[in-house]
């Protein structure tokens, strides 16, 4: 028999660009030390844990039940589209028609699509910086190049118009913003977004604002910058029913885009994953046009956690945490504990028991703090604290 030829069969280089999202990482790490038998709080993974609202469960069962399992228009179901052009136009403040609303599967495909259709190689985004990670991981598989907005604790986790400004070039062809944010809370007020607009006004460029946890909001009225004079023809506006209605699993996100983008997105989306699941999306129409009762409990509940871990992290050694603005997630500051971000956070999986997140996972920015979910029960949050306590109390003697 004649040898058998070996090849080395690589990926290509463009892969060697892409990153991940730590979340799922740690998440998978933590569920194989439960597999051992170690118990673990999950303070890590950023999704409600609360079910669908059972009205919204009822409409996709009904769906399914109904024979809506086939192929269905790529930019979206019309009854869906015409629903969500009007929340967003009742929510935001600005005209938007059904024909300007795109549905995709989740609201990450919209980050992807958006700087696929956008950006060049050499081309420059503009990402907050910690942010989402999937930001700056798409820029640099684009051929892009990331360049980092500082969101700073001492702006309350927000940024300086002048930061900005410094950033823009000739060559920006995107900004990113994101607002309540993912790690840290934090918002953009609506001071700021005036003052963005005045200086957008002089600069050629596209904006992005993911608004995934506009209605996690713990005070105030949300603001978009799409609303601002001059910027709504400009604006992608990204938001899903992950977060607001808990449907992490159901895959349910959409876009409201200027119209020159429409079709080359609902290109994207026949490239890739032909439709969004028609009976997810009559699942979207009942969560937009039913009743509000869980999903405002779920709110009030998130308000008592938010006051609860926040004051106990403020009681660790080593700890402050200012009082977040929307979302889920604290984003306490660690840096006076001595301890390198990534090193306390896995030593608190592997020590203590408590799975969250570095801050350095979303950017070097995040350097000296530590993302927080406080989706969990009061009663696991206080486990959470007692045991993060005890390992700083240990580090510190």
């Amino acid at each position: 028999m004649a040898p058998t030829t070996q090849h080395e069969l690589q990926l290509a280089r463009r892969m060697s660009r892409l990153g991940t999202e730590t979340a799922f990482e740690v998440l998978n790490k933590a569920r194989a030390l439960e597999r051992q038998g170690k118990s673990v709080v999950h303070l890590e993974i950023g999704e409600p844990d609360f079910d669908t609202p059972l009205n919204v469960v009822d409409a996709g069962v009904d769906a399914l039940r109904k024979g809506w399992t086939h192929y269905g228009p790529s930019a979206g179901l019309p009854d869906l589209r015409q629903a969500l052009a009007e929340y967003v136009s009742r929510t935001r403040g600005v005209k938007v028609s059904p024909e300007e609303v795109v549905v995709v599967p989740g609201g990450k495909p919209i980050i992807f699509f958006t700087i696929l259709a956008l950006v060049d190689d050499g081309d420059e985004v503009i990402y907050p910086n910690p942010g989402f990670p999937i930001y700056e991981s798409v820029i640099k598989w684009a051929g892009a190049t990331p360049v980092p907005l500082p969101i700073t604790e001492e702006r309350d986790f927000a940024f300086n118009v002048d930061d900005l400004a410094e950033r823009l070039t000739p060559r920006t062809k995107l900004v990113i913003l994101n607002s309540p944010a993912n790690p840290t809370g934090g918002i953009v007020p609506r001071e700021l977004n005036v003052q963005m607009a005045k200086l957008l006004a002089d600069h050629d460029c596209w904006i992005l604002s993911d608004e995934v946890y506009s209605e996690m909001l713990y005070a105030g009225a949300h603001d978009t910058i799409a609303s601002h004079e001059g910027l709504l023809e400009r604006t992608i506006l990204l938001d899903g029913f992950s977060k607001t209605f808990a449907m992490t699993g159901w895959r349910l996100g959409y876009a409201a885009l200027p119209k020159p983008l429409v079709e080359p997105i609902t290109r994207l989306i026949i490239n890739s994953v032909s439709c969004t699941a028609p009976a997810v999306q009559l699942a979207g129409v009942a969560a937009l046009e039913g009743p509000r009762d869980e999903v405002n409990a779920m709110m009030a509940e998130f308000t008592k956690r938010r006051e609860f871990v926040v004051d106990g992290l403020n009681k660790l050694p080593g700890v402050s945490c200012i009082v977040p603005n929307g979302a889920f997630y604290a984003f306490p500051n660690v840096k006076a504990t001595g301890l390198d971000t990534r090193e306390l956070a896995n030593r608190l999986l592997d020590e203590a028991g408590v799975a969250l997140l570095s801050g350095t996972a979303f950017g070097e920015y995040g350097e000296g703090y530590l993302r927080v979910s406080y989706a969990n029960s009061l009663e696991n949050i206080e486990e959470a604290l007692q045991k993060m306590g005890d390992l700083l109390a240990q580090t510190a003697a």
